[in-house]
C-alpha cells in the first residue's frame, strides 16, 4: 500500500523582481509503500532538498500533487499545517536541531507538549523508546553534555515518538564520524524492521546502501532508481556508486 504518492510534481523560483525562473522540479513522479526505506540521492542543485521541503509540507509546489495516505498536501490549510506536519511527520535533520537550553528528555517531548499531550502520556511513549535507541541514562543530559551519536539518537527518539506515518531524513549522518553514522545505520535498520517507513536524503554512498531503494535526482527529475532485492550493503554501494559516476560523467545507465 503506498503511502506517499508523488506525481507531475513541479516547482519554479522566481528571482526577486521576477526576471528569471529557475525549475527545480520537473515532472517527479513516485510513491512510497507502507514499511518501505528509501534514500534520494543526487548532485547538488539537482532538486533534493527542494523535493524535502515540499514532501515535508514547508513549501508547496508550482504544479503536480503530493499525497500522504490520500491527502493532497497542498489542499491543507496555512493554520492546520503546523499540526498536520507534527502529527503524520518525523524528521532528522543533519545538525540535529536540539535545544541546548533543553534537556535531551524534553527536546524529544516537545512535540507531544506541542500537541497538547499528558506528561504520562508522554513518559510513557518516551520509556520503551529510549531504551531502544540505547539513550535512556542520558535524558537528563543537555545536548552539549553529549556526542554527535548520542544527539542524534535523541533526534531519532524525537521523531519516532509522534508515532509518525513517514521518517523525513536529511543527511543523517552528514555531521558523525564514522563509528556514530555506523551506530546510526544499524539503528534506521532496525526501526524500518519495525515497520517504520523512511525515506532519507543524503549524499552518502554508506548511508544510501542500507535502503530498500535508492531514487536518482537529475536536473530536477527522477533519472534512475535501483532496488536492493538480494543485494548486500556492499553489492548495493557498489551499484549506487557505479549509478553515481554514469550521473556525473553524463553517460548511460543500463
Amino acid at each position: 500500500m503506498s503511502i506517499l504518492e508523488v506525481n507531475g510534481l513541479k516547482k519554479v523560483y522566481t528571482t526577486r523582481f521576477g526576471g528569471n525562473k529557475v525549475e527545480a522540479l520537473r515532472n517527479v513522479n513516485f510513491s512510497v509503500e507502507e514499511g518501505e526505506y528509501v534514500a534520494i540521492m543526487g548532485e547538488s542543485g539537482s532538486g533534493k532538498t527542494t523535493l524535502l521541503n515540499i514532501l515535508a509540507a514547508l513549501d508547496r509546489p508550482t504544479g503536480g500533487t503530493v499525497q500522504l495516505d490520500g491527502k493532497n498536501l497542498a489542499s491543507i490549510k496555512d493554520s492546520a499545517i503546523a499540526s498536520f506536519r507534527r502529527e503524520h511527520l518525523g524528521f532528522v535533520f543533519q545538525d540535529f536541531n536540539l535545544l541546548d537550553t533543553f534537556s535531551l528528555e524534553d527536546n524529544i517531548y516537545l512535540p507531544l507538549v506541542l500537541a497538547g499531550k499528558q506528561y504520562q502520556e508522554m513518559h510513557s511513549r518516551l520509556e520503551p523508546l529510549a531504551k531502544k535507541l540505547g539513550i535512556t541514562s542520558l535524558l537528563k543530559k543537555y545536548p552539549y553534555e553529549v556526542s554527535g551519536g548520542q544527539k542524534q539518537r535523541a533526534a531519532v527518539a524525537r521523531a519516532l515518538i509522534t508515532d509518525p506515518r513517514l521518517v523525513l531524513a536529511d543527511e543523517p549522518t552528514g555531521a558523525l564520524d564514522s563509528r556514530a553514522t555506523d551506530e546510526l545505520l544499524r539503528l534506521f535498520n532496525t526501526i524500518n524492521e519495525d515497520g517504520q517507513t523512511i525515506l532519507m536524503v543524503t549524499h552518502s554512498v554508506k548511508a544510501a546502501s542500507h535502503a530498500g531503494r535508492v531514487l536518482f535526482i537529475k536536473d530536477g527529475e527522477v533519472y534512475h532508481q535501483i532496488y536492493r532485492g538480494d543485494s548486500t550493503e556492499e553489492q548495493m554501494y557498489q551499484k549506487i556508486s557505479d549509478t553515481l559516476t554514469v550521473l556525473t560523467t553524463g553517460g548511460e545507465n543500463r
